[in-house]
């Protein structure tokens, strides 16, 4: 199995559908911005080999080369996106989602409308640009994976009932009902409205908010792309401790200045000691103490009809190997099981189409070694799905193959409870 994210050069071109003028080109090496850019003849070339296919009536989306896999998307006969990766493993699966949340990062920050009724190029470009910071945290190596599961980036607190009812307290006296607290990119707690927005703004509030620049309060406004993508609303943000920050979605009230010092204190200096203990949860997301098997390298938790996930990768102190390669050997393997084994997420269209035809032949578990398969070497990896849950493990080299299905059925029944 390729490490998905290894050394490799990503880059992203977006045009104007009609014209084939470039909006943007962002590119990305070793999980890093580059400066290095595609030639304009090569852009060209891109779009040219499309619009010809799209002329003739067939839709290309995806091709390969010897070290390259390249993917392209029209969105409303408006906007094309084409990604190239030379990164190992590269998949068509997870570039197809990162084309997905880069047009709904546009529509969040622009509109669809300028999206979708190009009046000036040159404007567009320039506002655009509010989205590149959005769009490059999807290129580079992000501790996040929402944006290849397209399930929400969770955190369980210690205390999760009573920060709860603190922002639903709080939101109600703001006037809003979409609440949420995040740390680092990932959701703490939220009001059942903000639970109920939908894909994919539900993964981008959260994933802009761990984006953007440390700042005591915003007033940030933004379209969703499901639920209002035409007309904004305002997201905004309070740091109540450094990383973690209260979000409410509204409309033109409340004024930011509102929110004073004095209905803060109210309602959150009585949970300060339960906030403090959220802060260290951004990389590990389940509470300190949480028994887990010490084999137990990095773990993906998903429900896949709250469309929620708990993704970890320092779950114990063992070094090796680094956290960003236990990120790609998970990201990797979720590509896998999810393009190959398990049935499409549900709510897709092939899942309404094959799912009675298929619902016999569901696999449960299924498990990888990589690298030879002897005692002390190489990794496992294993998944295992239960009804609306499927859980992914990494597991140490020391952990027998035969016991992997126990395992990972064990810490399934164990992580249950709390997704």
């Amino acid at each position: 199995m390729g490490e998905e994210g290894t050394e490799g050069t990503v880059h992203l071109l977006c045009l104007a559908a009609s014209s084939g003028v470039p909006l943007f080109c962002r590119s990305c090496r070793g999980g890093a911005p580059a400066r290095q850019q595609l030639p304009f003849s090569v852009i060209g070339s891109l779009n040219g080999v499309h619009m010809f296919g799209q002329n003739l009536e067939v839709q290309l989306s995806s091709a390969r080369t010897e070290d390259t896999t390249v993917v392209w998307k029209s969105f409303h006969d408006s906007i094309t996106l084409i990604v190239l990766s030379s990164e190992e493993g590269a998949s068509e699966l997870r570039l197809e989602r990162l084309l997905q949340m880069v047009f709904g990062a546009m529509v969040l920050l622009v509109g669809l409308e300028e999206l979708t009724n190009i009046r000036n190029v040159e404007r567009l470009k320039k506002e655009l640009r509010a989205s590149y910071c959005l769009i490059d945290s999807f290129l580079g190596d992000s501790e996040l994976i929402g944006d290849l599961t397209q399930c929400v980036d969770c955190v369980v607190p210690p205390e999760g009932s009573v920060l709860q009812e603190a922002l639903s307290g709080f939101a109600e006296a703001a006037g809003t009902a979409f609440g949420s607290l995040v740390v680092s990119g990932r959701v703490v707690a939220a009001t059942e409205s903000w639970w109920r927005l939908g894909t994919p703004e539900a993964v981008l509030l959260p994933w802009l908010v761990g984006s953007l620049p440390p700042q005591a309060a915003r007033d940030y406004p933004v379209y969703l792309p499901h639920g209002s993508p035409t007309v904004p609303h305002r997201l905004l943000t309070l740091t109540l401790l450094p990383g973690l920050e209260l979000c409410l979605l509204c409309g033109p009230r409340p004024p930011l200045s509102q929110l004073d010092p004095q209905i803060l204190d109210r309602w959150w200096q009585p949970v300060l000691d339960p906030l403090r203990a959220c802060v260290p949860l951004g990389s590990r997301a389940l509470p300190a103490g949480f028994p887990l098997h010490t084999d137990i390298l990095g773990l993906l938790l998903l429900h896949l009809e709250l469309k929620r996930c708990l993704f970890t990768v320092e779950p114990s102190g063992v070094q090796e190997p680094s956290p960003e390669h236990r990120r790609r050997l998970l990201r990797s393997f979720y590509t896998l099981v999810t393009a190959t084994h398990f049935p499409p997420e549900p709510g897709s269209a092939e899942d309404k189409v094959e799912e009675a035809a298929q619902r016999t032949q569901v696999p449960r578990v299924c498990y990888l070694v990589s690298g030879p398969e002897e005692p002390g070497t190489g990794w496992r990896l294993v998944a295992v799905q239960v009804g609306p849950r499927r859980l992914l493990l990494l597991l140490s080299a020391q952990c027998p193959t035969h016991a992997l299905r126990g395992l990972a059925t064990h810490t399934l029944q164990a992580l249950s409870p709390l997704l």
